[in-house]
């Protein structure tokens, strides 16, 4: 079919094509990127190992989620969630994205600056989520009002209940007519930042943190390096409880982790718990808020015992203290 030249160039070029895409996107890649790095003196942008498979991923805040201005003084409702994490997601969308929740509050007589203020925000965004309550009884189909507007929502909820089954987020947004499709991304977020507040802690209360999230002098590798989670001093054994109801993803032991465990707790929440003595789940396994899944250790790399604990909304790891108060616990005190 093709001049024995043009066959033989056509085979270069895919040849060269599956090189470059192993280079920068297998784990085998990203090994030898780091190796010539070392040897070169330079920084590598290759991804963490752990990052090529299930569970811990990325080395880089999203710049398009948003963590609260204001510190909590208690733990919030469910309600009180919600309306946090709609709040931030209008935050953090584009002008064009926000205009129909906008357009609502102007309708119901809510203040739109007050609705994006840092203090205030959450409260005007609990008075949407009221007035949308009658019509739009459900979490995931009043976040669809307020990202595309009543008419579509009440559209796609009349076309989801037609066919039958639940209202959920993504059976509503695909059944939003045309030039709707951007509304996804906000009612998204917003539903990740509400779970990330009701989120319980790993650990018992008293866990001294011992390295914050953020980029610090790695200890290790003795470069900066941005520290995806946090590190809670606990000694070797220490109960490892689920923070919230999930499906494990991963549960395995590499080089770097140790002992990993990662669930996923559904609306684009996932935790991992590093380091661990002992797993004690499997992959597949449905866990439940609370639940005793893992001893804590020293494995993989790691300078002493603890649990590294992280959160991540939509494949990006965040700072979970900023979604945590006091009395966040789940790790009861005698649980051996």
């Amino acid at each position: 079919m093709f001049p024995r030249r043009a066959k033989g160039l056509l085979d270069f070029c895919m040849a060269a094509l599956c090189l470059w895409a192993a280079y920068h996107h297998t784990p085998a890649g990203a090994l030898v990127r780091k190796a010539t790095a070392w040897a070169t003196g330079t920084r590598s942008s290759a991804r963490p190992l752990l990052a090529y498979y299930d569970g811990v991923s990325g080395t880089s805040v999203a710049p398009a989620l948003m963590a609260p201005d204001v510190p909590l003084t208690r733990a919030l409702t469910d309600a009180e969630a919600l309306a946090w994490g709609t709040h931030l997601a209008l935050k953090s969308v584009d002008a064009r994205a926000r205009e129909p929740a906008l357009a609502l509050a102007t309708e119901l007589g809510i203040s739109t600056a007050l609705l994006l203020d840092s203090s205030d925000g959450p409260v005007a965004a609990r008075r949407l989520h009221a007035a949308l309550a009658k019509d739009f009884p459900g979490d995931e189909a009043r976040l669809t009002a307020l990202f595309a507007g009543r008419v579509p929502a009440r559209y796609a909820l009349e076309r989801v209940a037609a066919e039958g089954g639940a209202p959920t987020l993504e059976r509503l947004v695909s059944q939003l007519p045309p030039g709707f499709e951007g509304a996804s991304v906000g009612a998204a977020q917003a539903l990740a930042l509400a779970t990330a507040f009701g989120l319980a802690w790993p650990v018992h209360e008293s866990a001294r943190v011992t390295s914050p999230f953020g980029e610090r002098f790695h200890p290790v590798l003795g470069r900066r390096k941005l520290h995806t989670g946090v590190d809670l001093g606990v000694p070797v054994g220490t109960a490892v409880m689920a923070v919230a109801d999930g499906v494990v993803r991963r549960a395995s032991e590499d080089a770097v982790n140790g002992r990993v465990l990662v669930v996923d707790h559904g609306r684009g929440v996932t935790t991992a718990y590093c380091h661990n003595s002992e797993l004690l789940v499997a992959v597949g396994q449905r866990v439940t808020r609370g639940q005793l899944v893992a001893r804590s250790g020293n494995t993989g790399r790691s300078t002493g015992p603890h649990l590294h604990y992280q959160l991540e909304l939509a494949a990006r790891p965040v700072d979970p203290l900023k979604f945590r108060t006091a009395l966040r616990s789940v790790a009861k005190d005698g649980v051996p």
